[in-house]
């Protein structure tokens, strides 16, 4: 973003023209980002809980009186039960290298609290990508201007992924095919020239029957295959019983539609693919994205520019993410606990020993992204549990904190912003100063590193320094940019060849252990894992649960075809994408963008609603066992029959219940993703 300034005070908010992805544009999410910066209910100073939790009574209180209350706890604590009685929970927040996921990383390793690993998203495919492929950067987000096949699957682009969503429409417009994948018709899908829409959780079995398809019909790129794959004959037997016609049973797909779509995928070149986080949040998400991600090597699409298959750009990005966690200073032997399990963790559902007796909340809003939330609240509940957050506002997990502080804003600080979806760094200019006596992220720890005596260089270093540190400015994808280019320009483009030439595996050259694209992978063996990044960068502790070494389909926990009894009294499939209006639980205090957003709602089709006697816009109940949540009843044959849609992200404390209500603790059976998708419910009017 680009921050427009008047007598100290930020005014307005747009796109920089001339970055190559984002090319001026801002996505509803934040194109009135400086309302949130002078939001009536910001937080402005440190504050401590005189009410019952979540009641949001607090009274202002002095940063030094914070400090010394924090650090007091938490020293009590580490005497008593020793510091694994602590645990951070973060998540991304504004996603930057100094202020988001990693920030507070070294204060809690140097404290020695329980490791915490952070699977909301991205986690389950990392694996399954890594496996695969290993730390490529995979395609050129805009190399998808070549392409003239493109599958979308499971990605909602539109309100996701607006900035590479240009690219693929003006590939469309160029006469590139566009093929949505997704269970329903979504913003993007609506947009496609052609939207398939397969039953939760079973795209893993249309990918298999895609590659049956390719193999037996004779569309490999049989050099391509034979230079820089391995496993393809292990392969090609798993594929063997994996039919159109068996994967029409399950997916709700035509078997013909099946097979005209691997025809049409292998015969159209460049052909490229871009998958979504949705594809891991069921049971075998991670099985699904190995599944998917073979597809490109089959038919050779890595040897052209505007082929292959698109994840997450950033494993290319030269980022060092030892020096921002400092791993070397957890204690060997240090447990890891999952921010998934959050509610379990803390009703002592899990037994741990000891239990957790404090945590550290920012940059995250368990009460509304967790699942299981009746669990969350029950935890935050406990008089015995110290819960400090750093906050904006009183998120509907700081109103149960003990302590609460006040975070600055993007204007407010400096840091470079990494990207998920392109090849840039960006430079974040700080620009205003915060409002009243809220600090960066950053700040915040290196002053509680202080009011604990870590003496630590690290702790010391401002945010210019941390951004020294926390680039390889030495890499080759660095190569004439630092840190003072960023602040000259803005962005970067990072070193790895043009769009317009960039194909990174046209001879292989893939980063596994044998540089080739591992149908069988050999990493499968040491089973199951959390990538680093997402856990402090510890590896020790992994779970380490048995990996097939084939994709394969693995089916939902949650369906008629693998728990009946469930499904009778539960029928019917939910699941939970991304609003449009809100970036995860932000903006949903904001009255424009609820406006924009709408109130909580359902998507039901006519064939779900008649028989339950609900009409457009009735109030209505969804339920299961783990609890329920209201919300307005919109009938729409967007929504197969069997399906359910809810957009997460409302607040709990401002709606009558939230969809993760419902949701599973699961994992997915890869990188301990969670299993968002893999839900059964009913539905019921209101009277």
């Amino acid at each position: 973003m680009v921050y427009e300034v008047e007598n100290g005070k930020l005014t307005a908010v747009k796109g920089n023209n001339g970055h190559p992805m984002t090319q001026g544009g801002l996505c509803v999410k934040v194109n009135d980002y400086e309302k949130r910066h002078y939001h009536p209910d910001r937080l402005l100073f440190p504050m401590r809980r005189i009410g019952p939790k979540g009641k949001n009574q607090f009274e202002q209180i002095t940063w030094d009186t914070a400090l010394g209350e924090i650090s007091d706890r938490w020293k009590s604590i580490i005497a008593e039960h020793g510091p694994q009685a602590i645990t951070p929970y973060s998540y991304s927040g504004h996603q930057g290298l100094v202020h988001g996921l990693n920030g507070g990383d070294a204060f809690f390793n140097r404290l020695g609290a329980s490791v915490m690993e952070r699977t909301w998203c991205g986690v389950g495919s990392s694996t399954a990508w890594l496996l695969t492929h290993g730390p490529s950067g995979g395609m050129d987000p805009e190399s998808f201007k070549h392409s003239k096949f493109i599958v979308i699957w499971a990605c909602n682009s539109v309100s996701t992924n607006l900035h590479h969503w240009h690219i693929v429409k003006k590939a469309q417009k160029s006469g590139a095919k566009v093929v949505v994948i997704d269970a329903y018709a979504s913003r993007t899908a609506k947009e496609a020239d052609w939207h398939l829409a397969p039953r939760p959780g079973t795209d893993g079995a249309l990918a298999m029957a895609l590659i049956h398809t390719i193999i037996e019909e004779g569309l490999i790129d049989q050099d391509y295959v034979a230079d820089y794959t391995l496993g393809f004959d292990e392969l090609a037997m798993r594929a063997k019983p994996r039919t159109p016609d068996w994967a029409a049973e399950i997916t709700g797909i035509a078997a013909e539609d099946i097979r005209r779509l691997a025809r049409e995928y292998a015969g159209t070149k460049p052909a490229a693919i871009r998958i979504g986080v949705a594809l891991e949040r069921h049971h075998g998400g991670g099985q699904t994205i190995r599944a998917v991600s073979s597809l490109p090597a089959l038919i050779g699409a890595w040897r052209q520019v505007g082929g292959g298959i698109l994840q997450f750009p950033s494993w290319e990005h030269p980022y060092r993410y030892d020096a921002m966690c400092r791993p070397d200073w957890i204690p060997k032997g240090t447990r890891a606990l999952n921010n998934l399990q959050i509610g379990p963790i803390l009703t002592g559902e899990l037994s741990l020993s000891p239990p957790i007796y404090s945590m550290m909340c920012w940059n995250s809003n368990p009460v509304t992204q967790a699942p299981e939330t009746t669990k969350t609240i029950a935890g935050l509940m406990r008089e015995d549990l110290f819960l400090v957050v750093a906050d904006q506002f009183l998120s509907d997990t700081a109103s149960y904190a003990d302590i609460v502080l006040p975070a600055a804003m993007s204007a407010e600080m400096e840091d470079i912003i990494p990207s998920w979806g392109h090849n840039y760094l960006t430079y974040n200019t700080k620009c205003i100063d915060a409002p009243g006596e809220a600090i960066s992220n950053r700040e915040i720890f290196r002053r509680l590193a202080a009011s604990m005596g870590f003496g630590e260089d690290e702790f010391k270093w401002s945010d210019s320094e941390c951004l020294e540190h926390f680039v390889d400015w030495d890499s080759p994808a660095c190569e004439g940019i630092d840190l003072a280019y960023l602040r000259q320009h803005g962005y970067a483009r990072l070193k790895l060849g043009s769009a317009d030439d960039h194909a990174p595996h046209r001879e292989g050259n893939f980063p596994t252990p044998s540089g080739k694209c591992e149908f069988k992978s050999s990493l499968a063996a040491n089973g199951n894992f959390v990538a680093a990044a997402f856990r402090q960068m510890y590896e020790e502790m992994q779970s380490g649960e048995p990996l097939d070494d084939l994709p394969d389909y693995v089916p939902p926990r949650e369906s008629s075809a693998t728990n009946q009894d469930l499904a009778d009294r539960y029928p019917l499939n939910i699941v939970s994408p991304k609003s449009h209006g809100f970036l995860n639980s932000c903006y949903a205090n904001m009255e424009q963008k609820i406006k924009g957003q709408g109130e909580q709602f359902v998507l039901i089709n006519p064939l779900d609603a008649a028989p339950r006697g609900i009409s457009d816009g009735d109030a209505v109940k969804v339920f299961n066992g783990r609890g329920g949540f209201e919300a307005a009843a919109k009938i729409t044959e967007d929504v197969n029959a069997g399906l359910i849609v809810a957009t997460v992200g409302y607040w709990h404390q401002l709606n009558r219940g939230t969809v993760n209500t419902i949701s599973s603790a699961e994992f997915a059976n890869m990188g301990h993703a969670p299993s968002f998708s893999d839900n059964l419910i009913e539905i019921e009017r209101l009277v």
